[in-house]
């Protein structure tokens, strides 16, 4: 069973994986890929959850939504990575 901040984890270890950072943004639907289908739905809450907490930057394109990680928020990111890496 995944928790909110082992789903949160994933998603930003993804993201600095593929050095999403700041400029460099994906499409929101690429952050789902890898998770189980049944947990999908909560995948999408945690990114809401993940951007009301500012730790995503929003951008708005012609062709969707994309994300990347605020820096600003670094100690934040790094406490969901570990406690990712920790339960993986």
């Amino acid at each position: 069973m995944w928790t909110d901040n082992e789903i949160k984890g994933k998603i930003l270890h993804k993201l600095s994986r593929f050095g999403k950072f700041e400029a460099s943004h994906t499409a929101i639907e690429n952050l789902q890929k890898g998770f189980p289908k049944d947990i999908v739905g909560r995948v999408k809450e945690m990114i809401i959850g993940l951007k009301k907490e500012n730790v995503l930057f929003v951008k708005h394109t012609s062709y969707g939504e994309h994300v990347s990680i605020n820096l600003d928020k670094k100690k934040l990111i790094m406490n969901y990575i570990t406690f990712f890496l920790k339960n993986e």
